[in-house]
């Protein structure tokens, strides 16, 4: 069974900055697509960034295009995102999850076979 489980989140004021992580209890993180969504309260679960195999393309929402970047280290079993230049819109519980079927990155939740349990962000104006 994979688990992934996610850690980073906290509240800052708008403006600043935080880094989650997600850590994938599996021998073959490398071969997985992952990927970031939020749930803001009220709304559905959306996409974020996403992270292709090597050579690590990398996909975002227009949202957060220039203010956030997904990385991966495939020795750490672990995927990243750095979250700059934070509003508050950006309030949500943020989910790292794992497509380990499909072979081309995507943005449809319901690609993804793995979730972790999410971490809360919050950002005050």
């Amino acid at each position: 069974q994979v688990q992934l489980v996610e850690s980073g989140g906290g509240r800052v004021q708008a403006g600043g900055s935080l880094r989650l992580s997600c850590a994938v209890s599996t021998r073959t993180f490398s071969s997985y697509i992952m990927g970031w969504f939020r749930q803001a309260p009220g709304k559905g679960r959306e996409f974020v960034a996403a992270i292709s195999r090597s050579p690590y393309s990398t996909y975002y929402a227009d949202s957060v295009k220039g203010r956030f970047t997904i990385s991966r280290d495939n020795a750490k079993n672990t995927v990243y995102l750095q979250m700059n230049s934070l509003k508050p819109e950006d309030t949500a519980v943020y989910y790292c999850a794992a497509d380990t079927t499909i072979q081309a990155v995507t943005i449809d939740r319901y690609d993804y076979d793995y979730w972790g349990q999410g971490t809360q962000v919050t950002v005050s104006s």
